[in-house]
């Protein structure tokens, strides 16, 4: 495992997991929400996000954080392993309001910018549509390039991954 993708809904616990798992292999941590984020919840252009993107997957290893759709089958190619957070809709709900509440109004080290967390409608009905969406994208992308990949269902199986490295 030289080069990671950590994938899945939000509020499933990615950036916590990669950041631990970059703790414990030693690979640098790439959050893509720190890429794309600038200012106060204004986001770099399309144009600029690639080029940016591109960067860090020429870079020998990584641990890659973030769905960001529209890039994720690029990211699968120059990737070796791929670590899928699959959980349910409720419980990505659950974790998005106790990241909300935990964080309220300061920037996660994740995010880049000036973007303190706040509720946002708009974000929990992106949470409602994303495994509709995404799940089959995604496991057709992972099917074609053929990763290793480790799925998640829960934070537990996670937690017990990373406590076997």
């Amino acid at each position: 495992m030289k080069r990671i993708l950590v994938i899945g809904g939000n509020g499933s616990g990615k950036s916590t997991f990669s950041k631990k798992l970059g703790e414990k292999t030693g690979l640098p941590v790439v959050h893509l929400d720190k890429i794309f984020w600038h200012g106060n919840w204004e986001y770099i252009s399309r144009e600029k996000f690639d080029i940016l993107l591109d960067s860090e997957l020429k870079k020998e290893s990584w641990i890659i954080d973030g769905n960001f759709e529209r890039t994720l089958e690029k990211r699968v190619q120059y990737c070796d392993t791929v670590f899928y957070f699959d959980f349910s809709t409720i419980r990505c709900l659950f974790g998005v309001t106790e990241r909300v509440l935990k964080n309220y109004g300061r920037t996660r080290a994740d995010m880049g910018g000036n973007c303190p967390e706040k509720f946002d409608l708009e974000f929990y009905k992106a949470i409602l549509r994303f495994n509709k969406k995404n799940r089959p994208k995604t496991k057709t992308i992972l099917e074609k390039y053929n990763p290793d990949v480790i799925v998640f269902k829960n934070r537990k199986q996670a937690e017990n991954y990373l406590n076997s490295l």
